[in-house]
């Protein structure tokens, strides 16, 4: 039986960070800057794989898509952190919060499904590498890409649908700087039990599903490249997947930070400063790892500001002449 205090919730309140007026500038200029340097830096991976037909190869694909995904993580949650900051109102409307919820999931679930994807890439290239250019053909590329989207989509729109059944109460407080899934189903007053069970078989389904790909991948890597027998050989099978596999442990030690958190403190403020980590400090270092940390790509870069530089000269020489 519903209660009679529920009715149809029209907003929420967000409740993430420190409250204390001295410390909002502060954390708007952080938040700001870090939201600056994700999105320019992804930006800048992005026009580099387009650009330079060096890099038009399956991997650089990949991270081309993950690069995307990562601008669209943190646009889905950092713009809104900054109004709320620098208006003091932390309203969020019903409808806003799902669709918020809906897409945070959706691009979560894709860096997931892509760092698996990555791995299977890089486990054909070393483990298969006369295979490599037929198995991993563009269309098949493709596939896998347009695969972990439709996936993502089905299993943001299943869980958004099992949110819309739920019933809640007025003058709601969300204690986190996003609308996240789990806090919201504690804030219904409906049985939650059937979102339980939905977001536990997901979560072992799409959640475990790519982290034992990645495993099994990265197992048949590192059994190749202990049959080299020169060291050279098994540094430059090494130095492929160095930076992947920054990436995943980066991932995934974030997000498995934030689960210990959770469980480990009931302060609902630290969980959400924890989550800060993989909602905006991942998406901001993927692009200096994969940069920093790949020789292909740092020639990339440079062959990239190289042509930008000689056309803003011939530009200003254009104007000079006029």
């Amino acid at each position: 039986m519903m209660s009679q205090n529920d009715t149809e919730v029209s907003e929420f309140l967000l409740w993430g960070f420190s409250e204390e007026p001295e410390l909002q500038p502060f954390l708007f200029g952080v938040l700001l800057s870090m939201y600056l340097v994700t999105v320019c830096g992804n930006l800048l991976i992005i026009l580099t794989m387009i650009t330079d037909s060096h890099l038009h190869t399956p991997m650089y694909f990949f991270l081309s898509n993950l690069s995307f995904i990562d601008i669209c993580l943190s646009s889905t949650i950092v713009p809104k952190m900054l109004v709320n900051i620098q208006t003091q109102r932390r309203v969020i409307t019903y409808g806003g919060c799902l669709t918020q919820m809906y897409f945070f999931l959706l691009f979560g679930g894709l860096d997931d499904f892509l760092l698996a994807v990555m791995a299977y890439d890089r486990f054909v290239a070393i483990c298969h590498p006369l295979h490599y250019m037929v198995n991993m053909n563009p269309w098949f590329c493709v596939l896998l890409v347009l695969g972990s989207w439709i996936i993502s989509a089905l299993h943001s729109l299943l869980h958004s649908l099992m949110v819309l059944r739920l019933s809640f109460c007025t003058h709601l407080e969300i204690p986190h700087f996003f609308c996240d899934l789990d806090q919201m189903v504690k804030l219904s007053s409906s049985d939650t039990f059937l979102n339980e069970i939905v977001t536990y078989f997901a979560t072992g389904l799409l959640g475990f599903g790519p982290f034992t790909g990645i495993i099994y991948s990265y197992s048949k890597i590192f059994s190749s490249v202990h049959v080299i027998s020169s060291v050279q050989g098994k540094y430059k099978a090494f130095s492929t997947c160095a930076s992947h596999l920054s990436v995943v442990s980066l991932f995934y030690c974030t997000f498995l930070g934030v689960y210990l958190s959770s469980t480990a403190s009931p302060n609902a403020h630290a969980v959400a400063t924890a989550s800060v980590m993989y909602t905006v400090l991942t998406p901001m270092l993927n692009p200096f790892i994969y940069s920093l940390r790949n020789k292909e790509m740092k020639k990339a870069l440079r062959r990239f500001f190289s042509k930008e530089v000689i056309k803003l000269s011939f530009v200003l020489g254009q104007k000079r002449c006029l």
